[in-house]
């Protein structure tokens, strides 16, 4: 996802003298973060190409009944719950202290040209040309596309979704900030306590509750103005959260202690799915149940499930990342440098390679490890030059 290239020093005050000391410290296990997430979104698609559920270019497989698509559909629901909205809130983090280093005009111009020019080049380029692989491979002709996309008004925003949604939430914040919050030459660090197990309790209810909502009228799969309305709740919360996390400096003070009943809830929450799918399929047949939206028992478990399974997955990668992967490295660097670059390719490399793999009769299962990690390694290696180049490397 875009990355920040902006310096997050953290405030100390020293009580026996009264001076503020600022100590930069280089949280190096964030950007692993982003990168490890990245490939999730990679292997994320690759499972719905192969089986799972999910709106892509291409399915070699649709959702059935067969073990390989019900262990990816648990695969891609637990992404679901919790990767892009650890984005969002990875994003929030760095938000509030590149918006008072640069003020509104500069930080909104960098949004514009690090998140809307990568989502008008999907759109335009990237979106159709992928759309055009897909129609030829299935006989429909190449060329066609084009014309078909513009004459229909369709536009293919693809995972780019994510820049649109979080320039929106930048807009957002800087015109809550300039309206209501505090002057950017007058902010500071606030340290406090992370919250305690109770206040995330309630914001996973209440965030469930406000999922559940929305998929009355915007059930999970429908799109409005390219986005799928029906995870934004969590979406707007963990942005949120993460502003609040760096004004308060939570992420740094973070430990398993305020994790751990976080996680035995994950465990407990997890466990609930699969059990779910198996009662929903006998009660309602295979294919039948809608968790999607509605006053049904899937829907209502479906939405709350969400949030109890993300605030302990998240909680659970960040203490992860920071205790193993938080030390500098060559490796680590240069995937981080290219994460953003493959997040926006990775549509048109994923799609080429899986159709390339087609005649290749094996199991679903193995196709998918075998074109995720393929297709991991060539979008790396293909967004090595690209953010080189002068120009797109000011973007990506």
């Amino acid at each position: 996802m875009p990355q920040s290239t902006d310096a997050s020093p953290v405030q100390e005050a020293e009580p026996a003298s009264g001076v503020t000391r600022v100590a930069p410290q280089r949280d190096y296990y964030i950007d692993r973060l982003r990168s490890v997430m990245t490939a999730l979104v990679l292997l994320h698609h690759t499972a719905i190409t192969y089986g799972a559920p999910g709106g892509w270019f291409y399915n070699e497989l649709y959702p059935s009944t067969k073990p390989s698509s019900i262990l990816l559909t648990l695969f891609v629901s637990t992404n679901q719950a919790y990767f892009m909205g650890f984005f969002f809130l990875l994003a929030g983090y760095f938000t509030p202290a590149s918006l008072e280093r640069k003020g509104y005009a500069r930080f909104l111009g960098n949004r514009f040209l690090r998140l809307g020019l990568p989502l008008l080049a999907f759109i335009f380029a990237l979106g159709p040309l992928t759309a055009a692989m897909v129609a030829a491979y299935e006989g429909k002709g190449f060329w066609g596309v084009f014309p078909y996309l513009w004459n229909h008004t369709i536009i293919i925003n693809g995972p780019l979704w994510f820049a649109q949604a979080l320039l929106m939430f930048c807009l957002g914040y800087c015109a809550w900030r300039a309206a209501l919050g505090a002057p950017l030459s007058q902010s500071k660090r606030m340290p406090s306590p992370v919250p305690s197990y109770w206040r995330w309790l309630l914001s996973a209810m209440v965030v469930g509750a406000m999922s559940l909502a929305i998929r009355q009228f915007v059930p999970v799969g429908k799109n409005v103005i390219g986005l799928q309305l029906a995870y934004f709740a969590p979406y707007i919360f963990l942005f949120a959260v993460g502003i609040a996390a760096w004004r308060h400096d939570w992420i740094r003070q973070l430990t398993w202690k305020n994790a751990r009943p976080w996680v035995i809830t994950l465990i407990i929450a997890w466990l609930m799915l699969p059990a779910s799918i198996v009662i929903a399929m006998r009660v309602f047949g295979p294919g039948k149940a809608n968790f999607s939206g509605g006053h049904t028992w899937p829907a209502i478990f479906y939405a709350f499930w969400d949030p109890f399974v993300a605030w302990g997955l998240i909680a659970a990668w960040l203490l992860f990342a920071r205790a193993f992967m938080n030390k500098p490295s060559q490796f680590w660097s240069w995937l981080s440098r290219r994460a953003y670059a493959v997040y926006i390719i990775h549509p048109l490399v994923l799609v080429g390679i899986s159709l390339l793999l087609q005649p290749w009769i094996a199991p679903a299962l193995l196709k998918f490890a075998v074109t995720g990690s393929l297709t991991c390694i060539a979008s790396w290696l293909i967004a090595d030059p690209l953010v080189r180049m002068p120009g797109v490397r000011q973007v990506v």
